[in-house]
């Protein structure tokens, strides 16, 4: 059997991943480099790409004019591969919630430290960012074209839009999605842990931006409600992490936010 009868076979049974070393088993006396020539010359007739050191995708007919394949297709085998816990997040997130405005440009991927030895030039389009933990009770999941993949739930998704917005354009695009995501929220009947496991300071930036920019008063006085219950107390922070404060710095007591930057959000 070839290598590429044996991809077929595979695919046949629903499994459209593969690493090297599942080859290496699979082809026992083919040496190191005559496997490897027979990857790359698969690769270079558009059969299987590699979006991981060590780890292909079988590329479908209706994919193989596309430069890159959707990580949807992989991503829970590959997280699998790696043997990390993982969710779709940030703006990939608010986009299968229905709220990314915009098509994002990469699909953002959480998974826990230590840090992941990635190169953007193997796959550009992923990008990674990094928790303790993974909060599976928090997670959603939906069917792919070959799998479960696992996301955020809307409310952990609006968490961290505000958290991590250096990484999606800052305040002003994270609130434009926002604008649209708070149509899913329920931060009254989220699981508990949320309140535990995110950090008050994005709390109290996404509580601030909810009630005084996008005029969410009823879903910020719940936040602010069960913010409290939950023993959480609030300290003067920057509105921007990114901007230093001024005297002149408006403030907001509710929240305890100083207003060091103008939050603009685009026309939905």
């Amino acid at each position: 059997m070839s290598i590429l009868n044996w991809i077929r076979e595979r695919e046949t049974e629903g499994q459209c991943t593969f690493s090297v070393k599942e080859v290496q088993s699979a082809f026992p006396s083919m040496s190191s480099g005559v496997l490897q020539n027979e990857l790359f010359r698969l690769s270079g007739r558009r059969e299987i790409t590699s979006v991981h050191k060590g780890f292909y995708v079988r590329l479908p007919p209706r994919y193989k004019d596309w430069e890159i394949i959707p990580p949807y297709y992989y991503i829970d085998q590959l997280m699998a591969y790696l043997r990390k816990p993982y969710y779709i997040s940030l703006l990939s997130a608010g986009e299968l919630h229905g709220a990314a405005h915009q098509a994002p440009q990469r699909f953002c991927v959480c998974t826990t430290l230590p840090a992941m030895n990635t190169s953007e030039n193997k796959n550009p389009i992923i990008f990674w960012n990094y928790r303790q933990e993974i909060p599976s009770q928090l997670l959603v999941q939906r069917n792919s074209e070959t799998s479960m993949i696992s996301f955020s739930c809307p409310e952990l998704t609006a968490v961290d839009l505000v958290q991590y917005s250096q990484y999606i354009g800052y305040l002003s695009r994270a609130a434009t999605v926002l604008a649209e995501l708070l149509e899913c929220t329920n931060f009254a009947k989220v699981d508990k842990y949320l309140y535990d496991f995110c950090s008050t300071t994005a709390f109290q930036r996404l509580g601030f931006i909810m009630d005084v920019i996008l005029d969410e008063q009823k879903q910020a006085a719940i936040l602010y409600k069960n913010l409290k219950l939950h023993g959480k107390n609030f300290r003067w922070i920057p509105l921007s992490k990114q901007r230093n404060m001024k005297d002149s710095d408006s403030r907001n007591p509710r929240w305890k936010i100083i207003e060091n930057t103008q939050i603009e959000i685009d026309d939905i």
